[in-house]
């Protein structure tokens, strides 16, 4: 595979800038995801949140569509559904719908937490005890939703069933790992937040994997941020947005992602900026030569079979602008 270069795809968490709303979100995903087709990503994904007023992305499966609808070939996906908050034959129906209007175009990711706060996770009509334990059993519920049909079975997805829409499992932790290498599914690493178990993690995966229909062999996506500009100055003033971003979530104030500064240094204290930067640790923020360098730094540390990049940017050009310098180092990274 030294030769070829390794699938970039794109993770998208809708977000609305100070002064927006969720509509200019929206358009601004789908110009995003535009470009992204015609720039050569491989996916596009969306991830559900809830209760977050920065991120417009919690009814993920309706967004997926709005952007497959504006769009021709790119992969649409959820990275992803979190499946404690939903019934699997629900997501089924969902995804088994999408894929039948945009056929092999949709990848279902799947997620353990809940994507909220636990006030959130009641409004979301959840039960709060054993949900996160029964992961496992409904995994393995949906992919019997999109087997092939199954004479007697008295409850089928329709649409949905005998599609075999590709399941993928993300996580931050080991768990995820070890429930991808036991069913023998594709695993997607969100490092771009919580990167403390990337290594340990891919090396459980990749070591315990066992073949299945699905995959003969492991595959494994690292997800990361990318903050490219055509300066170094300019990609860090950029990336104070998505500083701000986390400082705020550890304040218990998530709210619109808010506009960069010139001194992040005068808004964190020690210890806030201590525990951003080991969040965001797995980022590659600079200009072309730093990004390139930067990406190929983690290719050869992960291995990864696909990077899927995350950039939370405040200006929606300089965001276009962004994807499109990551993309252009591609071809000149080697696995």
């Amino acid at each position: 595979m030294a030769n070829q270069p390794v699938p970039f795809s794109i993770l998208d968490l809708s977000p609305v800038p100070q002064g927006a709303a969720p509509r200019q979100a929206f358009e601004s995903s789908l110009d995003l995801a535009r470009h992204a087709e015609t720039w050569g990503y491989n996916r596009y994904w969306l991830a559900e949140h809830h209760n977050m007023t920065g991120i417009a992305s919690a009814a993920t499966s309706v967004l997926i569509g709005y952007i497959a609808g504006g769009t021709k070939t790119l992969r649409l996906g959820s990275g992803g559904v979190m499946l404690p908050n939903h019934s699997p034959l629900v997501i089924a129906e969902q995804f088994g719908t999408l894929a039948t209007l945009y056929p092999g175009r949709i990848d279902l990711g799947l997620g353990r937490a809940p994507g909220t706060d636990q006030r959130t996770m009641v409004a979301l009509r959840r039960h709060l005890s054993g949900d996160t334990d029964n992961f496992p059993r409904d995994v393995q519920e949906l992919l019997m939703y999109f087997d092939d049909v199954r004479p007697g079975a008295p409850v089928q997805a329709v649409p949905g069933q005998g599609l075999h829409v590709p399941i993928w499992l993300l996580g931050s932790s080991l768990y995820s790992a070890q429930l991808a290498a036991a069913l023998g599914l594709p695993f997607a690493f969100a490092s771009h937040f919580a990167p403390d178990l990337l290594w340990q993690a891919l090396k459980m995966y990749r070591t315990q994997f066992t073949p299945s229909a699905t995959l003969d062999k492991p595959y494994a996506m690292v997800c990361i941020n990318v903050i490219a500009a055509d300066s170094e100055r300019n990609a860090r003033y950029m990336f104070t947005s998505m500083q701000q971003q986390f400082i705020n979530l550890r304040r218990g104030r998530p709210g619109p992602l808010p506009a960069p500064v010139e001194d992040i240094e005068a808004l964190w204290s020690e210890g806030e900026q201590y525990g951003v930067e080991q969040a965001l640790r797995m980022s590659v923020v600079g200009d072309r030569d730093k990004v390139r360098a930067g990406l190929q730094a983690i290719l050869t540390e992960t291995e990864a079979d696909e990077l899927m990049i995350n950039g939370q940017i405040f200006d929606h050009q300089a965001r276009l602008h962004s994807f499109d310098i990551a993309m252009s180092v591609r071809a000149e990274l080697t696995l």
